[in-house]
């Protein structure tokens, strides 16, 4: 059997800017809804196209100097990419933050969770 090599580490740049992230997920909603019709069966026929949604979460350390104003980003264009040359990159466009918070322990250094909607994903 051949030996795998699997997705690793990924850069993450805000328009253009690297960021130092800790932690990144991102969720896409389809938008597809359950269509319940009353019928002799008594299951769902099938569904309605909806529109879909891309949730991207992400826990970024905080720097002493040169912070971003984390809460001011609307339009911005996000890109992610694995740190092998070889992989694809994903890019969401008219990015815009909707939650930001903060967090200290004794541990690790401060952190920063972001929360950000993308209006529109494409794999180049």
């Amino acid at each position: 059997m051949a030996l795998e090599e699997f997705a690793g580490a990924i850069v993450f740049e805000i328009d253009g800017q690297e960021i130092e992230v800790v932690d990144l997920s991102v969720t896409t909603k389809t938008g597809r809804k359950l269509v319940k019709t009353m019928n002799r069966s008594g299951r769902a026929k099938g569904f309605a196209k909806g529109v879909t949604e891309y949730d991207i979460s992400l826990t970024a350390v905080i720097p002493l100097t040169g912070d971003i104003d984390w809460e001011s980003i609307e339009n911005a264009k996000v890109t992610i990419y694995p740190v092998d040359p070889a992989g694809k990159r994903i890019t969401y466009r008219d990015c815009f933050v909707t939650e930001t918070g903060e967090k200290y322990s004794v541990e690790n250094e401060a952190r920063r969770d972001i929360k950000l909607n993308a209006l529109d994903k494409v794999e180049e």
